[in-house]
């Protein structure tokens, strides 16, 4: 069985980029997330426990994120979480990992450009409108989402 799970945090390590023989691409680091707290007492924020995650992504994600994504950065992942039992010879644990279903800069601590893909393989075009964007002059405003009539009066 697995979870989806959402989590911020730091990455640790530098992520390690590799194409399988196969051509599978893969990237993954380790991510440490930490709670924040306000110690009244203290008054001033502070460390809880820090959590680690092994991150992992596949394909066109895993080629994006070993271009974006630095050691340092914070970052918000969504994805499947798995913890898994090991042990060898020596020694036993357990490790946490997220298979990344979607990763980017967490952006309350900076900020980011962004710069799409082009593909090869071209999604089908969808008029901005349907997703919810400022309509063409022509269309119909009566038949727009709330959101999308604020915009258009703003943009106007």
């Amino acid at each position: 069985m697995t979870d989806n799970i959402t989590l911020t945090g730091l990455v640790a390590t530098t992520p390690r980029h590799l194409t399988t023989s196969e051509g599978l691409a893969i990237t993954s680091f380790r991510l440490a997330s930490s709670q924040r707290r306000f110690d009244r007492a203290a008054n001033r924020w502070v460390d809880g426990d820090t959590n680690w995650y092994t991150v992992s992504s596949f394909r066109a994600l895993a080629e994006n994120a070993a271009t974006s994504v630095s050691k340092g950065d914070r970052v918000i992942v969504t994805g499947k979480l798995r913890i898994r039992d090991w042990e060898n010879t020596d020694r036993s644990g357990t490790t946490v990992e997220i298979e990344a279903e979607a990763l980017g800069h967490d952006l309350t601590w900076g900020i980011a450009s962004y710069t799409r893909n082009s593909s090869s393989t071209e999604v089908t075009s969808v008029a901005e409108d349907d997703w919810g964007g400022i309509p063409d002059k022509d269309s119909d405003e009566e038949d727009l989402p709330l959101a999308a009539k604020s915009r258009k009066k703003v943009a106007a």
